[in-house]
């Protein structure tokens, strides 16, 4: 598989079944639903994955299930960060063993850890690999927010360091990352509703839980503008944006679980501690994805 990546990346849900375990069928007809819908990769493991839920096994599971089941007909990411640079390692090799085409390890998320320290940690992991790496940078989980000069300088560094997923609201510094740093890192912004505005932006792609519920609709909305036709890109975008907007408004893991059941695919509640959506949120989901079937792509 080549690993060049652009398009839309979709983080993948990971069903679980009535006692907790992974359920690796619908797990595999997940990713199924998803490459149909014509996106361009798809994610193990990411945070809408519940990774930091799973044990070490249960994240090696996931990943050779999604490898296995992508069967090369799209680039499969495995996100592989930990808590230590020693398991992200393990993790990483692992992946790419288990022939993942990209490892996306996010920065330690518990220890109050320094720009320089985070900076070593992924020096050292990138390094362990020898398939590309997607940096991912997600502050507010791990408290640090790399900068795009360091990012920029890490990608210089470290051969394999060739694509960041920048997950913030900061859309003035994934604009940094694209123009200042396009030429030797390739940016995905991560937060789904900028999902238009990153594309027109001129990032390579976006990475977005949400399409694990509407894939086509995001896909439809990177075509047109890759063709360069605006127009039918807010359209596009217009059509989906209630539904996307309606489950970033809520707890973002359970609200992407309540989208699936709302569009007659259900994967199962997410892992305790966190909690289903409550009824009035998952009546309010299902009713927009009900709105959004009713209304033909233009």
């Amino acid at each position: 598989m080549n690993s060049s990546l652009s398009g839309v990346l979709v983080a993948l849900a990971t069903p679980f079944s009535a006692d907790g375990s992974v359920d690796e069928t619908t797990l595999r007809a997940l990713v199924d639903r998803t490459i149909d819908g014509g996106v361009h990769g798809v994610v193990a493991c990411g945070s809408t994955g519940e990774f930091s839920a799973m044990t070490s096994d249960e994240r090696r599971l996931v990943v050779e299930t999604v490898v296995d089941q992508a069967a090369q007909r799209v680039p499969v990411v495995a996100q592989t960060g930990s808590t230590s640079t020693a398991e992200a390692i393990r993790l990483c090799q692992h992946a790419q063993a288990a022939g993942a085409d990209v490892v996306m390890p996010v920065a330690p998320y518990y220890e109050p850890l320094s720009v320089e320290e985070t900076m070593t940690y992924l020096r050292e992991v990138a390094s362990s690999v020898d398939i590309p790496v997607m940096l991912y940078n997600l502050p507010v989980a791990t408290g640090i927010d790399l900068h795009p000069d360091n990012v920029g300088a890490l990608a210089r560094e470290v051969e394999n360091i060739r694509y960041i997923k920048n997950t913030t609201v900061d859309m003035a510094q994934s604009a940094q990352l694209i123009h200042n740093y396009g030429d030797v890192i390739a940016t995905f912004v991560g937060w789904d509703s900028l999902l238009l505005s990153a594309l027109a932006e001129g990032a390579a792609g976006v990475m977005a839980g949400t399409g694990n519920v509407v894939p086509s609709e995001l896909v439809a909305v990177y075509d047109a503008v890759n063709t360069g036709d605006l127009e039918q890109a807010r359209r596009a975008w217009a059509r989906v944006y209630p539904l996307i907007d309606a489950i970033m408004a809520h707890p973002f893991i359970p609200a992407v679980r309540a989208g699936l059941e709302a569009v007659g695919f259900p994967i199962g509640p997410p892992r305790p501690p966190v909690a289903k959506l409550d009824d009035a949120a998952t009546a309010h989901i299902a009713e927009l994805a009900a709105a959004l079937r009713s209304v033909p792509a233009s």
